[in-house]
């Protein structure tokens, strides 16, 4: 999860003073006065593989683009004597080598930043290790509407895992509904040629993972039991039309790591600035050695995972139902100028002007149903325009 923290919750508190003092006129936020953190995502887990680590730099309310702390020399340290390294790769640290967290190990996150700054966190052990028994797609009502309840089931005979925290990944496959097999193509003098169309438009695959904090616990509970929604779509969004799929993980935390997340999340669904729900200092397991002064946001969690991928095609929840519709209007119009059609319109009905620079900027397709001849815009006849062709390798069909 790319859940981001930035320096901007830290300042909301003083701008309340400075927005709503008797004040009647527009205020743009811009910050005054400004102190950078250093940003840290930090979370192993017991899967072997290549661990990642993400560190960036606090924004400030008018900053549009997060930067990333480059340049720090990073790893962890366990009490078996092992040191893993971290080398800085497209945006983010990458072990050196695959590892995975060890019950009963203690582990250490270390930073030094290029500018001479020095973090380290606290000791933190792997959590109780419990797999999701399943998850689980049905159609169910919400907040008054129809729709799919993807949902994980857990269970811990022991009673020691208690907090939870989810991520997803989805992934659906998109099918042109107005794709056809001839292509209309602007020539240099203007008039208009048609040729055969690429067949790699017509079908694609798009890839969303989750933005927002998903937290369970079971503590207050008779037995640790979980039966999340983490995810519900409406039976008219477009993205179940044809094949989905989603990749839950479920991550067992630590109390301290549960009550970190539930801060952030409290933090981040406050609303607005105006909002009584107001935060005070998010602190984490993460702090400054050599330099106390320094400011640094973020948790450094250890926790074990487990992971599950379904699929589902819409008329395995919805059989005998029409498909939601597309995600863009794709109603057939034509145009008006038959000077480049030889005077001879291919329809006389819904004209436009402007066939010409509509094709210059690729925005309509050619379309052709029943021997009427018809355009689109182009996400109709082309998902290329908007998603990828590439079939993921997971993909089953």
């Amino acid at each position: 999860m790319k859940f981001k923290i930035t320096y901007k919750f830290y300042c909301i508190l003083l701008l309340i003073c400075l927005i709503f003092n008797s004040c009647t006129e527009p205020y743009i936020l811009e910050t005054n006065t400004y102190e950078e953190a250093l940003v840290v995502e930090a979370t192993i887990t017991n899967e072997l593989k290549k661990q990642e680590i993400t560190l960036t730099k606090s924004s400030r309310f008018e900053d549009k683009e997060t930067k990333t702390e480059s340049g720090a020399n990073v790893f962890i340290t366990d009490n078996a004597g092992n040191h893993y390294d971290f080398e800085e790769e497209d945006g983010k640290y990458v072990s050196t080598e695959e590892f995975q967290a060890v019950l009963g190990r203690e582990y250490r996150l270390n930073i030094n930043t290029l500018d001479g700054r020095t973090f380290e966190s606290s000791i933190e052990r792997l959590t109780n290790i419990n797999p999701m028994q399943k998850v689980t797609a049905t159609v169910e009502p919400k907040d008054s509407l129809r729709g799919v309840a993807i949902r994980v089931n857990s269970f811990d005979p022991n009673n020691q895992s208690k907090y939870y925290r989810y991520e997803y990944e989805e992934t659906y496959k998109i099918v042109a509904p107005k794709w056809v097999d001839t292509k209309a193509v602007l020539n240099d003098d203007g008039s208009i040629s048609f040729i055969p169309n690429r067949t790699d438009i017509k079908i694609c695959y798009s890839n969303k993972k989750s933005t927002e904090l998903l937290l369970e616990n079971t503590n207050i509970q008779n037995e640790d039991r979980v039966n999340f929604l983490v995810r519900f779509i409406s039976d008219q969004n477009y993205i179940i039309t044809t094949r989905y799929s989603i990749l839950v993980k479920q991550y067992v935390e630590s109390l301290a790591a549960y009550n970190y997340y539930k801060t952030l999340k409290k933090i981040s669904d406050s609303g607005s600035l105006l909002s009584p729900n107001q935060p005070g200092i998010l602190l984490g397991n993460i702090k400054a050695v050599s330099n106390p002064n320094s400011k640094i946001i973020g948790y450094f969690d250890v926790a074990s995972v487990s992971t599950e991928r379904i699929y589902f095609n819409y008329n395995d929840l919805f059989p005998n139902e029409p498909a939601p519709p597309y995600y863009t209007d794709c109603v057939e119009f034509c145009y008006a100028n038959c000077e480049i059609f030889a005077g001879q319109c291919p329809c006389t009905h819904d004209t436009k002007p402007g066939v010409t620079e509509d094709l210059a900027t690729d925005a309509v397709r050619y379309f052709i149903q029943n021997e009427r001849y018809f355009w689109v815009y182009t996400p109709c006849g082309d998902c290329t325009s908007f998603s990828s062709n590439i079939k993921p390798p997971f993909w089953i069909d």
